[in-house]
Formats: C-alpha cells, structure tokens, sequence
C-alpha cells in the first residue's frame, strides 16, 4: 500500500486506487493515513466528519462509511492476497485501525528525513542536514490533503503539517547559508518573504544572503519594508534578533561572514539575546 497525504490525497493497493469519491470517506481514510497502526476511537472519528453535534444516525453511517473503505480495499487487494480488508482495516474494541507500516505513508516519511535532518543540523553536519531536508520536502507536491474537505481533526493536523513543512524549509536554507550557497538562495528568499510578509526567520535569512552576495543595500532594504509592515500591520518593531541583525550589518560585523557563522544555530538566532 502507498498513501500520500502531502498533496491531493492518494491511496493505491497494488496499483489500484482506493480513495473513495465520498467526502467524509475520504475524511476517514485521511485520518487513518495520518494514525497508521493506532486505533482511533469512535468518538473521535465523528468528530472528525461532523464536529460536535453529530446526527442521531452517526454511529450507523460511520459504519457504513468503513464498509465501503473495506469494500475499495478488497477490490483492490483481490482475491489471492494473503491479508483480507477486514485485516487491514480492523475493529478494535471501541475504535477501529488501519494495520499498515508507517513508512507506505508520505508524511512519515517526511518526519523520519526531516527528523534525520534536524539532527545532522546540530551536529554541524550540513551537507547531509541540507540533503535530508530536501528529500523530505521533495515529498510535498501540493499544501497537504488540499482536496480533502477537513474537519477539526484534519484541520489540526494539517496546519501542523504547514508549520512543520515551513520549519524544515527554514532549516534547509540555514544548511544551505552555513554552507556558503548564498547566491543560490536569493531567488527562493524573495518568493518566499513575498509569501509571508511578516515571518522574521525567512525575512533575516534573505538579509543575510543578499549581505554576503555583496548586495548589501538590498539587504538592509528588506529589513526597512519588514520594519514598516509589522509597525503598520502589528503596531509593534521587529524583534530584537533582526533589530541587531541590521545593526551588524551597518556596522559590517566580521560575524555575518560565512566562515565565522556559529555550527550550530539557526540564522534567525545568529544575534539572539
């Protein structure tokens, strides 16, 4: 079995497609993806399709709604498998699960580099942190589950999945910063600070590829538009971080330079308190 989630929602067995056309099938099996090998109790499963004031019917329609989960797997699975859909997607007292590895998901997948990577990065590995970030970002196509129509559940999990994509794209560009491809990543910064207008982490890494490119009136530049859109959208200053970014740059702290950067520290904290 292979099921992606870090996109359209997809689900092959032998491949052979089993997402159901049905939305709330569709919530159920999204769910399972996420939770693979973990039983998931029956309240929280219609919590997930009908939030907190389910229908009398809920308990039979839930039901249901597995029969035809079941009911894709079967087909797909066909009849000289050596497990049944009944096996794969069992009942369990109070719950049911989805008896599949972890790994023939994408998301775990994604964690398990994207945990590698992050571990690579504290040892001042950066060459292999920036690889492993990669591989784990590679996974993504679209924003995760984005034709999946999302319950409270869901919804927790995918801005969960949004916030930790984004992190691994910050630590990727700290690898790739330490290791000197600063030229490389002018063009990715400036879509993404175009993106998120108010996010100090990619904002200070933009200022320091474009000060090491030698553009460093562009880079105090992009401190200057930060500074205006958080005083005119936020009422406050940037943090003290970048407000002593700027300084250093100003003052063209021998620090900024590549080679004297810290191992270990991300970008955004090169002049933490």
């Amino acid at each position: 079995m292979k099921i992606q989630v870090l996109g359209p929602l997809s689900a092959e067995v032998n491949g052979g497609s089993i997402v159901p056309t049905a939305g709330k099938p569709r919530q159920i099996l999204s769910l399972f993806a996420l939770y693979p090998g973990q039983v998931l109790p029956v309240p929280t499963l219609m919590e997930e399709l009908w939030g907190t004031a389910p229908p009398q019917s809920a308990l039979t329609t839930l039901q249901t709604y597995i029969l035809q989960l079941r009911r894709h797997l079967g087909t797909a699975l066909g009849p000289d498998a050596p497990g049944t859909a009944k096996e794969v997607l069992a009942t369990r007292h109070g719950g049911y699960l989805m008896q599949i590895p972890a790994e023939s998901v994408d998301v775990h997948q994604y964690e398990r580099l994207a945990g590698e990577g992050r571990a690579a990065f504290e040892d001042g590995d950066d060459v292999t942190a920036a690889d492993r970030f990669r591989r784990a970002l590679a996974l993504w196509r679209e924003p995760a589950l984005v034709d999946v129509r999302v319950g409270p559940i869901l919804e927790i999990e995918v801005l969960r999945l949004e916030e930790s994509r984004l992190g691994t794209v910050e630590r990727r560009i700290d690898a790739d910063l330490r290791l000197g491809r600063h030229s490389e990543l002018i063009a990715e910064l400036t879509e993404l600070t175009a993106r998120y207008p108010q996010h100090e982490g990619l904002h200070s890494q933009a200022m320091v590829a474009l000060y090491r490119s030698g553009r460093q009136a562009s880079a105090l530049e992009i401190y200057r538009k930060l500074r205006i859109r958080m005083i005119e959208g936020l009422g406050v200053e940037p943090s003290p971080q970048v407000q002593r970014l700027h300084q250093a740059m100003l003052a063209v702290d021998p620090q900024l330079d590549v080679v004297a950067g810290p191992r270990r520290s991300s970008t955004f904290d090169l002049y933490a308190a």
